[in-house]
């Protein structure tokens, strides 16, 4: 890729770094993203896909597979602390992922396809909304417009602070943890604070929950059998000196490296919630949030990853994998084989999700070239249409 088009794709993502918005509400950056990738002239352009999804389509002049390539467009709701020119303008958000940068790298396979499209089958660009919740890919499978999409293959990757820079994280087999959010609501009832015993309190439940939940991590290391399980958030009651608590909630967030070890691991949450409220005469519920399907690397698809990395020189490493982090592209696992890789931001900068991270622009030009490699292995090159 010559410097202008990088020059380009760097303020491009300096523009979406200026403009963050969370998971859902993605309507600017879908816009930008779109009228970007328009220019490179795609087959089909698809926007509003599960939210605010954008999708665009390169295909080639004979049948062949589809590879689909993610990222995404979601900021988060931390204040950014920055002095860089293209810090946050918006209060309270910032692109402290990188998911501006990963778009970025998306927007230059755009341009480079535009030039040359494949030979055979078809190239999905992904633009996925909500990523940081959750949410976004089931709603983006469950658009009925992701059968024009529907891939035999998936790719992604995601920039790690802390792996040396443009060193690559790879390996088959389990790539990121099933994690999700369990709240528990508590029911009793309120009293008077000068005669507590005419109520009933949760106090004696969410003391012994704390402990009991924490404990329902399996304390094994990060590989089979491994579990987690931390509380976020407890709440017992008002805040006033005059009334004695009658409600509580607690919120856990419970994570295992296999969505089959995650489902038990959030049966064993709620009957040991179920049986503590029982037992203290409490009445309590459920509901869950910011679910994550463990993502895992398909052989077929971390063999490509593999082979289009040594061939861009990147040095491959298996360190840090599997994560205990989630990764919403793992729910692309039901639909085909998938490979996600991290590519190193360099050992000294600060860490995803921090106030002051910010996405190193040298990593575009790495992420386009090992994609585009991926892109020709699997379909091949042709004259720009």
């Amino acid at each position: 890729m010559n410097a202008p088009d990088i020059a380009t794709l760097t303020d491009f993502r300096h523009e979406l770094h200026r403009h963050p918005e969370v998971s859902g509400e993605e309507v600017e950056t879908a816009r930008r993203v779109a009228g970007f990738i328009e220019t490179a002239g795609p087959d089909l352009l698809l926007t509003g896909l599960g939210g605010h999804g954008v999708a665009a389509i390169f295909a080639g002049a004979e049948p062949g597979p589809t590879l689909l390539i993610r990222s995404e467009l979601d900021a988060l709701p931390i204040e950014e602390l920055s002095h860089a020119v293209y810090r946050s303008t918006i209060p309270g958000k910032g692109h402290l992922c990188g998911h501006d940068g990963h778009s970025s790298i998306l927007a230059g396979l755009a341009l480079e396809l535009g030039r040359m499209r494949p030979a055979r089958g078809r190239i999905v660009l992904l633009f996925q909304p909500a990523e940081e919740d959750g949410s976004g890919a089931a709603a983006v499978i469950a658009d009925p417009r992701f059968d024009q999409i529907r891939p035999e293959l998936a790719l992604a990757l995601h920039n790690m602070p802390g792996l040396p820079f443009g060193v690559a994280a790879l390996d088959e087999g389990p790539f990121a943890c099933a994690s999700a959010g369990l709240r528990i609501t508590l029911a009793g009832r309120t009293a008077h604070a000068s005669m507590p015993e005419t109520g009933l309190s949760p106090l004696q439940a969410v003391s012994r929950l704390l402990p009991a939940l924490t404990a329902l991590g399996s304390g094994a290391p990060l590989g089979p059998g491994f579990s987690l399980a931390t509380v976020t958030h407890a709440r017992m009651g008002e805040p006033t000196f005059g009334v004695a608590p009658g409600s509580a909630e607690i919120r856990v967030t419970l994570r295992a490296i296999t969505n089959e070890d995650m489902a038990s691991l959030m049966a064993r949450a709620e009957a040991l919630a179920t049986n503590i409220a029982n037992e203290e005469g409490l009445g309590v519920s459920f509901s869950h949030h910011d679910a994550f399907d463990a993502c895992f690397n398909a052989p077929e698809a971390t063999a490509l990853l593999r082979r289009a990395l040594t061939d861009a020189g990147v040095p491959i490493v298996t360190t840090g994998l599997p994560m205990r982090a989630s990764e919403d592209f793992g729910r692309f696992s039901r639909i085909c084989p998938t490979a996600m890789f991290l590519l190193g931001a360099g050992v000294d900068r600060p860490a995803l999700h921090n106030p002051d991270y910010d996405f190193v622009d040298a990593l575009i030009p790495i992420g386009i070239d090992v994609f585009l490699r991926a892109i020709r292995t699997t379909l091949g090159g042709s004259a720009t249409k």
